[in-house]
């Protein structure tokens, strides 16, 4: 069974999402670029030095894309950026994209796993 993970085209100088093409599995057959800008509307129809394109592995950020409510592409450092929504808030409000939450994660826990190793190092008098 085949994997392939999604492509992401976003404009360059804004970094808003143009054509996202989504992961695919099963008896799939794996697409080139040219190929897809050919077939989507929506690239066909832009001047190819307008936008550029961000390839994800098969099931990188899953959770983020399901629980964001949107993401783009940052046009200086060319990151995949994502808008969450707050719990805390009744009204939708204005976007605030940032580094995905499973990355500020999984910085967070190695982070965490730093600490607890200096503390014991220091309790056990080695530091």
């Amino acid at each position: 069974m085949s994997r392939i993970g999604r492509r992401i085209y976003y404009d360059l100088v804004t970094g808003n999402v143009i054509q996202d093409t989504g992961e695919r599995r099963g008896s799939v057959i794996a697409t080139t670029i040219e190929s897809e800008i050919a077939t989507f509307t929506a690239l066909t129809e832009r001047n190819r030095d307008t936008f550029g394109v961000i390839e994800l592995e098969y099931g990188q950020y899953t959770q983020d894309f399901a629980e964001c409510h949107g993401y783009r592409v940052n046009p200086e450092t060319k990151e995949l950026e994502f808008s969450y929504p707050d719990p805390n808030e009744e009204e939708p409000q204005e976007p605030v994209y940032q580094t995905p939450l499973s990355e500020q994660v999984g910085g967070l826990k190695s982070q965490v796993f730093d600490l607890d190793t200096r503390l014991m190092m220091l309790e056990m008098g080695g530091m």
